[in-house]
């Protein structure tokens, strides 16, 4: 079973799992969402060590407050996609503020565009990784390897019909990038606060 495809209960037993210490449920949680957690932070501060900085704080968030996560409001992988975003745009915010303040080049404006910036990238590789496989296939053959719908329904054997409601339900949830949190985001995901 992928990480996307868990079962609810699965989050809500490794949300007891963690509220009760046990030190393999964070070693579970690490694997099955460290590289999603660095991509995203990646994503938003386009560095490595930052990144790295980022991934630890997020486990170690994960580890000393379980109970902040409530399987009633999101999918684990959601809450942990919206803390690493979260989290990643603090420390950016924090750096390139830093950077103003010691006379580097830039204003106030520049920082928060890039600051929107990095939060809508961040967001779009979520949807994209979150998708669901069929409509991810659709989206790479014609963005990555420019096919039109005829041909993408060939490449993937399905009707025309289906290659275009599989595109345009694509780009439906890529396009909510630019919102202030994408579907199905707990309260406090959205925005580059």
């Amino acid at each position: 079973m992928t990480e996307k495809d868990a079962p609810p209960r699965w989050d809500r037993r490794m949300q007891q799992r963690l509220a009760r210490g046990e030190a393999a449920a964070l070693g579970e949680l690490y694997d099955r969402f460290a590289s999603l957690v660095h991509g995203l932070a990646h994503r938003v501060l386009g560095d490595e060590r930052a990144a790295d900085g980022v991934t630890r704080e997020v486990f170690a968030h994960v580890w000393e407050h379980p109970d902040t996560y409530d399987p009633q409001l999101s999918p684990l992988r959601t809450w942990i996609a919206a803390l690493t975003h979260r989290l990643a745009v603090q420390r950016l915010r924090a750096t390139e503020t830093a950077a103003l303040a010691d006379g580097g080049p830039g204003t106030t404006e520049e920082l928060e565009l890039k600051v929107r910036h990095a939060s809508v990238a961040a967001r779009a590789d979520y949807i994209v990784q979150a998708m669901p496989a069929p409509l991810r296939a659709a989206l790479e053959l014609a963005y990555f390897q420019r096919r039109d719908y005829r041909q993408t329904a060939a490449d993937l054997g399905v009707t025309e019909d289906e290659a275009r409601r599989r595109l345009r339900l694509g780009l439906q949830l890529l396009a909510t990038a630019h919102e202030t949190a994408p579907p199905g985001a707990p309260p406090g995901y959205g925005g580059a606060a």
